[in-house]
């Protein structure tokens, strides 16, 4: 009889063991992967305002940076998808098409990695690298049409939870770099407020 019980003891507490892992292994290790889209509206300052170079004696020419007096506006859209907390990805395109200058505008479509830097109740502010192009049109006059540039942007912002599907993105800034552009190089940057959708 005693040889029973302290087999049954043992039975029951193994068993108990394992109920207490099984209870402890998925909050701990919860589904991460998850996917958003998001629309946002912009404003960028385009480091291009229409003005040209010229190259003696060649007579070859370029544009030139220069701030312009006239930002653009523009709406886009973005994906954010999470692989786990830190390893995450975004991708964005950005049709810049509205105040324009003589014709100037740019859209952009990059991706890259997004990192959460700090979360404080529903919000989390985050950083993000990107890398991709953008296509210039240089204007009505210009006789040059348009181009595509590599393009690599930086920049961070905060996304606010509202409901389990739902994020507001109260502000995104933007600093981007064109390394190869004509003889020279620009830099425009922005500011951007979206909303997102968790699909999963």
């Amino acid at each position: 009889m005693r040889r029973f019980g302290a087999v049954l003891f043992s039975i029951l507490l193994a068993a108990g063991a394992v109920a207490a892992g099984a209870q402890v292994v998925p909050s701990a290790t919860g589904r991460q992967v998850s996917l958003s889209v998001g629309g946002m509206a912009s404003i960028f300052q385009p480091d291009f305002a229409g003005e040209w170079q010229y190259e003696l004696p060649c007579g070859s020419c370029y544009p030139a940076a220069q701030a312009s007096n006239q930002p653009l506006f523009g709406a886009g859209a973005y994906v954010d998808l999470r692989l786990r907390r830190w390893v995450q990805i975004e991708a964005e395109g950005r049709w810049q098409r509205w105040n324009q200058y003589e014709g100037i505008h740019q859209d952009n479509y990059l991706i890259g990695p997004r990192l959460p830097l700090y979360r404080f109740g529903r919000a989390t502010v985050y950083g993000k690298t990107l890398f991709g192009f953008s296509r210039m049109d240089f204007g009505y006059f210009s006789g040059y049409g348009h181009g595509n540039f590599t393009d690599f942007a930086f920049g961070g912002g905060m996304d606010v939870k509202l409901t389990r599907r739902l994020s507001l993105r109260p502000v995104d800034f933007e600093y981007q770099y064109m390394p190869w552009w004509g003889n020279s190089s620009i830099s425009p940057y922005g500011a951007s407020v979206g909303m997102s959708y968790k699909i999963f």
